[in-house]
């Protein structure tokens, strides 16, 4: 079995010694480098080509934020999972838009954040529907109406059938309940999902909720 492949980024020694002691020993994980600011992950991403990024938010010179938005638009962009100290931050909210599969935070038990980070490599988002919604009401203010706008624009785009599995990916629900809710094939609703990316130009699942709740979908489902 190929390990996944881990790139540490923190501005905090300390930090980024701790995550690699209690993660190093893992069988199915290798870390394959660590940066102490945004402005070296490019360079490392190219050069140790890692398959999952551990992103601080907060760093001097190019914070998380930013180098989580360069990364995540090219074209073999890893999976990036964002290190926070704070539950409901608006530049976790940012970065999961700019196409972060997920957050956990500083304090995560060590086992938690191994896990989150096996889920991700496997393509599943790091992210309650509970937690997504706390961040939602966060952000919600001014800016809400013009996304819902846009949001609403861009669902119009989907089919019914799309549109279904769409909302049922914004509640939160894995394939398998997805295929039994809606009577499906579990291979069905992954090509469902695959065309809702395509079609929204979206980078992950996380992605696909959050357009759902910034559209009213998750209201008027009554969840």
């Amino acid at each position: 079995m190929t390990p996944i492949r881990l790139l540490l980024v923190d501005d905090d020694p300390l930090v980024r010694a701790g995550l690699s002691f209690m993660m190093g020993g893992a069988d199915d994980l290798e870390i394959v480098g660590e940066a102490a600011d945004g402005s070296e992950v490019e360079a490392l991403v190219d050069r140790t080509r890692p398959d999952v990024v551990l992103m601080d938010i907060r760093m001097p010179t190019v914070d998380g934020l930013t180098a989580t938005e360069r990364l995540r638009i090219r074209k073999d962009a890893p999976q990036i999972i964002v290190l926070t100290t704070f539950h409901a931050d608006e530049q976790v909210l940012r970065a999961l838009r700019a196409g972060a599969a997920g957050f956990v935070l500083k304090d995560t038990p060590p086992a938690e954040i191994l896990d989150a980070v096996r889920r991700v490599a496997a393509g599943d988002p790091v992210l309650s529907p509970t937690v997504t919604r706390q961040l939602m009401a966060h952000a919600a203010g001014t800016s809400a109406d013009i996304r819902r706008t846009s949001a609403r624009t861009r669902v119009a785009t989907l089919n019914d059938r799309e549109r279904e599995v769409a909302v049922a990916v914004g509640q939160g629900r894995s394939n398998a309940e997805i295929a039994a809710e809606l009577f499906m094939s579990v291979a069905t609703v992954k090509t469902h999902v695959s065309r809702i990316l395509a079609k929204l130009d979206l980078n992950n699942r996380v992605q696909i909720a959050l357009l759902t709740y910034d559209a009213g979908l998750l209201e008027e489902d009554g969840h």
